[in-house]
């Protein structure tokens, strides 16, 4: 191969090379891959509280009722009858002797009074004949009179078995709703009258196991419209009158009376005070919030939270039990960080 060929092919290599060399340095560098970011684990939230000392109050709150402790029921006793008016309504004040109730009479108010007009003419002819007469004359006018007076005393009676009168003065917290012609039975309750002077409290539960440690005697705190006395708890279901009504019998196994001296000035008959009567109470004990207290199987437990972070289950023997917290009797000391549920 001559010089100049081997000279040109050097040449022409060397114009490839760098050629070459120059399409890689126009190419884009390759970006590096980014590094996945950094995930910190979550950090769970808990809602704790501390451990603290103090009182533990067990305690039954709910409204009770103002009733009166002396009532008065009318009912017809002698027989039914139909209803002419009821002349009273729930609220009204009566007197005693007030005419509360009329069945039909059927003209014996009529009846009534002819029997009186033959009574006052029996009279009549008595006063004559003992004033003028013979013997015979004022025997015979003696037993007109007595005839003329046990007729008009039996259907005065008769007459009177139609109506109801008041028994006291009071009001009338309770009157059925009947219309003219309505049946009425013998002993069915129409109209109840109360004394609104002498007022006591009852408070009734739906579960007779709620009012069972409650004795006689315990205090009981009476709010009405913001006005706070004192009254004392009379009759309890332990200590409720035997009774063959079963209706009675049932109220009684429910039912507190409680007596206030004092009455708040706001009381009447149906009005609602917020009753509170303490059964038990505990100071300076170890008390958690109810909420704190996990039971599983038999085992009482809590969750205490150590250094911020860690979780420690702790076996506990709760004591006293409120509506919201619940006494530690041991297991736990004053100032641990429990984990509420």
């Amino acid at each position: 191969m001559s010089r100049t060929m081997n000279k040109a092919l050097s040449l022409g290599l060397t114009i490839v090379l760098g050629s070459s060399l120059a399409g890689c340095s126009l190419l884009p560098k390759e970006e590096e891959a980014l590094k996945p970011p950094l995930i910190k684990p979550a950090q769970e939230n808990y809602s704790t509280v501390n451990v603290e000392k103090g009182s533990i109050v067990k305690a039954i709150s709910g409204s009770g009722t103002f009733e009166s402790l002396a009532t008065d029921i009318s009912q017809f006793t002698g027989g039914g009858g139909r209803i002419d008016k009821i002349l009273v309504k729930a609220g009204d004040v009566v007197k005693k002797g007030d005419v509360l109730v009329e069945l039909i009479l059927d003209g014996l108010d009529i009846q009534l009074k002819e029997q009186q007009l033959a009574l006052e003419k029996a009279k009549q002819g008595f006063r004559l004949a003992r004033s003028g007469g013979d013997e015979n004359t004022l025997n015979i006018a003696q037993l007109q009179l007595e005839l003329e007076q046990l007729k008009y005393d039996r259907l005065a009676k008769q007459f009177e078995s139609k109506r109801l009168l008041a028994g006291m003065d009071g009001q009338v917290v309770f009157a059925e709703t009947l219309d003219e012609g309505d049946f009425v039975e013998a002993y069915q309750t129409l109209v109840i009258v109360a004394d609104p002077s002498k007022l006591r409290v009852a408070i009734r539960v739906d579960n007779a196991n709620d009012i069972r440690e409650v004795e006689v005697g315990v205090e009981a705190k009476i709010t009405l419209k913001k006005e706070e006395v004192i009254g004392k708890v009379v009759q309890t279901p332990s200590s409720s009158p035997e009774t063959l009504n079963k209706d009675l019998a049932e109220k009684y196994a429910k039912t507190l009376y409680i007596e206030v001296p004092k009455l708040p000035k706001e009381a009447k008959i149906g009005s609602m005070p917020d009753v509170k009567i303490v059964t038990q109470q505990r100071d300076n004990v170890i008390k958690i919030p109810r909420s704190g207290l996990r039971s599983y199987l038999g085992r009482n437990f809590v969750r205490v939270l150590e250094e911020g972070k860690r979780l420690r289950e702790i076996d506990v023997e709760p004591g006293l039990t409120s509506s919201t917290e619940v006494e530690i009797i041991k297991g736990l000391t004053e100032g641990q960080v429990i984990v509420l549920q």
